[in-house]
């Protein structure tokens, strides 16, 4: 089975624990204004007029095989950090067929598996590929069904059924949180996740992610609109009133 990438960035340390080599997953059913990796948005692999990332061409298509092949000589530095291999995006879920397949392979090898995922997918996609993954890294974006639709194009429902199917399975997991300033870092919202967190009961850690400008360039270069000209990266005051915020209610803000 072949899927598509567009990225493998080696010695990652902020996407789950120990070194890691992240695999980025070509397309995404979410189109969030802030996205900082527009590259992914379509599935395709894409021939560009111009270079980015040192190459005029987005993404390859690829086997699992050649996946574990590229990252085979990196092993002996997750096996001393305790790190191993992180799929993210785009969003994995939708070459989810392609995701088990690598998974399977990959555990075959005792890799530790995490998956960053959005959590929009049809649950028993989501079922299928969660079972396999050591640690998930989830997506909550906005706790407004209507909100989220405007900022997001996607709806909420099934992503907070799909979170809750992975609290009650006992699966490991980290809440991913970005922070935009102006759209989704309202007292109302940010009290409606604490307590909707609180409801799970075994929600302990939450990644802060602060929004930066970093991927302006991108926009520019792909022809695409930036939803974002002109909003602001939040002040440091700010991001440490929200990690306070949520740490009065007994959780564990990690910042980035």
């Amino acid at each position: 089975m072949q899927g598509i990438v567009f990225d493998i960035k080696r010695f990652a340390i902020h996407d789950g624990p120990g070194i890691r080599s992240s695999i980025f997953f070509k397309g995404c059913p979410l189109s969030c204004w802030w996205c900082h990796n527009p590259e992914s948005c379509t599935s395709d692999i894409q021939q560009l007029s111009f270079k980015l990332k040192g190459s005029n061409i987005l993404g390859w298509e690829t086997t699992s095989y050649e996946l574990l092949k590229n990252i085979e000589k990196d092993i002996i530095f997750y096996d001393e950090s305790g790190g191993g291999i992180t799929f993210t995006g785009g969003e994995p879920l939708l070459q989810a067929e392609f995701l088990i397949e690598t998974a399977l392979l990959f555990k075959e090898n005792d890799l530790h598996l995490t998956l960053d995922t959005t959590g929009f997918a049809a649950h028993n996609k989501f079922k299928k590929c969660v079972d396999l993954m050591d640690l998930v890294l989830f997506d909550i974006k906005h706790m407004d069904a209507k909100k989220h639709f405007e900022l997001t194009g996607v709806g909420n429902n099934i992503i907070f059924q799909n979170l809750e199917y992975l609290i009650e399975s006992g699966k490991e997991v980290f809440i991913r949180y970005p922070m935009i300033p102006g759209l989704n870092d309202c007292k109302e919202n940010l009290k409606n996740m604490v307590d909707y967190f609180l409801s799970l009961k075994k929600i302990k850690r939450i990644h802060l992610l602060p929004y930066h400008r970093i991927a302006e360039g991108k926009y520019q270069k792909l022809g695409l609109e930036n939803k974002m000209q002109g909003i602001k990266e939040p002040s440091e005051q700010r991001v440490q009133d929200v990690k306070e915020f949520f740490e009065k209610y007994g959780f564990e803000i990690i910042i980035g």
